[in-house]
């Protein structure tokens, strides 16, 4: 739904999801509840449908949209707007039948047909009008028309044929490619920049100890290893991680991957397959991944994870620091496992540099190897801020050394600025 605030000011509020059907019944209510509070005219329903295109005689049948709406009325909410999914074009006989049976104006159905291309929707949106029908309905001024054609560029690139790069994504969800989007998509964006596709090969990273995909992971032109809990699989991202060092293959960790990325390295520095972190063994005698002082006597786990924004300083003449190519930046958290600064000096020795560490220098927040192409970790979470057209700096960096490592020539159609969270749009 959208709701008016002060001003020509809107609230945008998403409903539904994988919540259930039961479990969403309260935020229905209360957003029922919102009309009344708000206002009728201050307040617009949109209800995203589905079509079903029947074979047999090649038609796309209406009937469930007026069901779901005739279920939205017992409960209290009546739609303003229909978006119309469906994988089949929609014929305007169509719109109007379901502007009849759903009472809404023939100007509030907006088909929605589906496209290979996610970023064309917003596209296909302003085609339909759909902001100035609200805007419209909501007695809002009427708008200057916005610039799209730097996201029509957009779309025509992500169409546009292109080289491919082949990136492992070795993982502990890689059943469910959703659990990754964030990550894949950060790819998508910084690939699109340098003008090449990714071919995306998704690991799990508990067949590889079992001795499967060795091959595909080894035909790989870049690694990347994302987050996750628990012991499953971990020793399959440490191979992966061994196998990115020892050959060279740019690697991008990013919180858990980070964290075995120094566990693999440490490994190799004291000669020790021990080495670990305390996460996964209490008792290993190198704990080069440890709790903060401050988490070791937390009992109830809950929310006590190092959780959002958090300040992480560059270091001058590292992969990190080009990259970002500013002194500081803000990126987003989710973790409880810190690096053990006990461990800072001896693998700093060997050619660990920390490329980002907390202001105050009591956190390692980027660690890369320096006599390697592109092998870097990160305690945070890069993938949050990256966007089709301003990929994350440090996507972008991975993604060149991928490119140098597949010998394709990526060159960046446009300068890169860093992202900062308040540019999150």
């Amino acid at each position: 739904m959208v709701a008016k605030s002060t001003g020509a000011e809107f609230v945008l509020v998403e409903i539904g999801g994988t919540v259930g059907d039961i479990e969403s019944l309260p935020f229905l209510e209360a957003v029922r509840q919102l009309r009344t509070d708000m206002g009728r005219e201050n307040t617009l329903y949109i209800h995203v449908t589905w079509l079903p295109y029947i074979g047999a005689t090649a038609e796309l049948k209406t009937k469930p949209t007026q069901h779901s709406v005739r279920e939205l009325r017992s409960i209290g909410i009546t739609p303003d707007m229909i978006v119309a999914r469906s994988d089949n074009p929609v014929e305007d006989s169509l719109r109007e039948k379901i502007a009849l049976f759903c009472d809404v104006e023939k100007r509030a159905v907006v088909p929605m047909v589906t496209t290979p291309v996610l970023y064309e929707v917003p596209l296909l949106i302003e085609r339909a009008g759909v902001a100035d029908y609200i805007l419209q309905r909501m007695g809002a001024p009427a708008r200057l028309q916005p610039d799209w054609s730097e996201w029509k560029h957009l779309v025509e690139e992500v169409r546009r044929p292109k080289p491919k790069v082949k990136i492992a994504l070795v993982g502990k969800y890689v059943e469910l490619h959703d659990a990754y989007i964030s990550v894949h998509e950060a790819l998508k964006h910084a690939a699109l920049r340098l003008g090449v596709e990714v071919e995306l090969f998704w690991i799990h990273s508990a067949e590889l100890e079992k001795g499967k995909n060795l091959d595909i992971l080894k035909s790989a032109q870049g690694i990347v290893v994302p987050g996750g809990f628990g012991s499953r699989g971990i020793e399959g991202k440490i191979q992966a991680a061994r196998l990115a060092r020892t050959t060279k293959t740019p690697y991008l960790g990013l919180c858990l991957g980070m964290q075995l990325m120094v566990v693999e390295f440490a490994r190799q520095v004291f000669n020790d397959e021990d080495v670990n972190s305390t996460e996964f063994d209490r008792s290993t005698t190198h704990p080069v991944i440890d709790l903060m002082p401050e988490q070791n006597q937390i009992t109830d786990l809950g929310g006590t994870m190092r959780l959002g924004l958090y300040p992480c300083q560059l270091q001058p003449g590292t992969i990190a620091g080009r990259a970002y190519g500013v002194e500081l930046v803000e990126e987003r958290h989710r973790h409880r496992f810190e690096f053990n600064n006990d461990y800072r000096e001896v693998l700093a020795e060997h050619g660990m540099r920390y490329s980002g560490i907390s202001p105050d220098g009591r956190l390692v927040e980027i660690a890369e190897l320096a006599d390697h192409p592109f092998m870097l970790g990160t305690q945070f979470h890069p993938e949050f801020l990256s966007r089709p057209n301003r990929p994350h700096p440090l996507f972008l960096a991975f993604m060149e050394a991928v490119c140098q490592k597949a010998g394709v020539d990526g060159q960046l159609s446009a300068p890169v600025k860093t992202i900062q969270p308040a540019e999150m749009d």
